[in-house]
């Protein structure tokens, strides 16, 4: 072990060493080791295997600021092979750390790999979690918060305390048995229950009356949206994924998977306890968590009933997304103004139209986008494409818009030029709620709408202030349209939010690229990368 740490401390110093001319010295360094295990615990009331982190469920959370590099030491000892993923880290440069099978070979049982990846100009809420299999279901799941840089305006107070809730839908079965289900082509039941940090029930956050404070919600679960409020406050919506939206005062916000935001609450109630609620959305049954909202000093536990959300209301959450907008004047990680980009204004250079979609392929359950069923490839397509080895992906195999024919599995990757600015739609045809994340860059929301998009639809688009985000929802026999700006080179994963769609093929990759090589526009392979399938490592 004594060897193992020195050999780790060795490729550290030279790791750091070889990146000096393309990492600012003055950016601070947080070290990590986490080593990922099996456990017991009951978040349900029975016990069940979960994965922990460092012995924690969720796993330790990242503190980190703008522009820090982090060195995350990942030890295995789970008996799978496991990847990390940073989600909504735009890993510039760096798509070797985007911690998908696309980009990395796994990390094989008792063994370990070391990330490292800055904070490049990035604020906000974040998450990361297991990217293999179905391990996100049992735990490996955690926050990832960016602090602004002491020099950058908070277009708001400095709150008087932070509060981070990782909000989770669960199952009693693990993520094997779960597993052994998908693989058997049955769908997934509704989940067991709801979780907040972890806990069903008895979870309690403590502030005084008259300060306010900042609370970060994620929903870490796999297949459902959630409500989120707390009972007699009014929450001020700040933040969504990076972005600084203008501060708009809710009663309750939809929080879809994979999606994190920012709200603050002023404690200005009777000293007493409060709920904090969280249901889910388009679920019948409904399922309900709730912690505790404890203002300091009080003796008199919450009350019920419990406020209440909405419960199916498509239209509902439609509209309140479209409430949600970027903060024009304020900034984000950089000093110049969130609206001195005019996204609205700029060229489209192509348009991608992406159809989820349920079928079956040789008599099993399988998701699709564009009637393609993504099938990873035993060499991650980021090595194949670095070395130029044949036989893994080739880009005829998935359109960029729907067509018809029988659905069938393959390898998706559609290939872009850099610096394209691209329109990526959207379009679900089915009765459930989707939820897509784009990694390696945030795309603006700037259109909902229920039926089949077409080119008429841009009328309704928002060209002035639509949000920023990596994770967009796309509501039953509707569409989601965003604009992204593909400036960050590298192999890029599309994915499904809801794990067991994602686990059976709902997802592909793209290709950001262009011929030049350099240091500036994108890193070599790491000195540590893993090889496996056909990539071997260079002599």
């Amino acid at each position: 072990m004594k060897q193992r740490n020195l050999m780790t401390l060795v490729f550290l110093l030279a790791y750091c060493f070889g990146s000096v001319c393309v990492i600012n010295a003055e950016d601070p360094y947080r070290f990590f080791t986490w080593t990922v295990t099996y456990g017991t615990r009951s978040p349900l009331g029975v016990p069940q295997q979960v994965i922990l982190i460092n012995g924690q469920f969720p796993g330790p959370p990242i503190e980190g600021v703008t522009n820090d590099n982090i060195l995350v030491n990942l030890i295995n000892k789970i008996d799978e092979p496991l990847l990390i993923t940073w989600n909504g880290i735009k890993q510039r440069r760096m798509s070797w750390q985007d911690g998908v099978l696309g980009t990395s070979c796994p990390i094989q049982p008792n063994s370990n790999w070391t990330y490292h990846f800055q904070l490049k100009d990035q604020i906000g809420t974040y998450t990361y979690f297991a990217s293999t299999s179905m391990h996100r279901a049992s735990g490996a799941f955690g926050a990832l918060n960016v602090h602004q840089r002491s020099v950058i305006f908070l277009p708001y107070h400095k709150p008087d305390g932070d509060f981070t809730l990782l909000i989770s839908d669960w199952y009693k079965m693990g993520h094997k048995a779960l597993r052994k289900r998908l693989d058997s082509g049955r769908a997934l039941p509704l989940p067991d229950g709801l979780l907040i940090n972890g806990a069903s029930k008895g979870l309690a956050f403590t502030g005084q009356h008259g300060k306010f404070y900042r609370f970060r919600i994620s929903n870490v679960g796999i297949s459902t949206s959630i409500n989120f409020r707390i009972q007699g406050h009014m929450m001020t919506l700040v933040e969504v994924e990076g972005s600084h939206t203008l501060e708009e005062v809710y009663e309750s916000l939809d929080v879809h998977v994979g999606q994190s935001l920012t709200v603050l609450v002023t404690l200005k109630a009777p000293v007493k306890d409060y709920f904090i609620v969280a249901s889910t959305r388009f679920t019948k049954p409904v399922l309900t968590t709730t912690a505790i909202l404890h203002y300091k000093g009080s003796r008199t536990r919450p009350s019920r009933p419990l406020p209440i959300g909405p419960t199916y209301h498509i239209h509902w959450s439609m509209k309140q997304a479209r409430t949600i907008r970027v903060n024009l004047t304020a900034n984000a990680a950089r000093p110049n103004p969130q609206g001195a980009f005019h996204y609205g204004t700029i060229p489209i250079s192509q348009t991608l139209v992406l159809a989820n979609g349920r079928t079956k392929i040789n008599g099993k359950l399988r998701y699709t986008v564009n009637r393609v069923s993504y099938v990873n490839p035993t060499t991650p397509l980021k090595l194949a494409d670095w070395y130029n080895i044949p036989g893994v992906f080739n880009f005829r195999t998935i359109k960029n818009i729907p067509t018809p024919g029988p659905s069938i599995l393959g390898t998706s990757v559609l290939d872009f030029a850099l610096h394209e600015y691209v329109e990526f739609v959207f379009q679900n045809n089915e009765r459930s709620i989707q939820s897509w994340h784009i990694d390696g860059t945030n795309a603006y929301v700037v259109g909902y709408g229920t039926g089949t998009w077409n080119m008429g639809m841009r009328k309704r688009y928002n060209y002035v202030d639509a949000v920023s985000r990596h994770t967009f929802q796309v509501y039953p026999m509707s569409w989601t349209s965003v604009l992204a700006s593909l400036d960050n080179k590298g192999m890029w994963n599309v994915r499904s939010q809801i794990w067991s769609r994602r686990y059976l093929g709902q997802e592909l990759y793209v290709r950001v690229w262009n011929n030049e090589r350099s240091l500036y526009t994108e890193a070599e392979p790491p000195l540590n990368a893993i090889y496996c399938g056909k990539a071997k490592r260079p002599v």
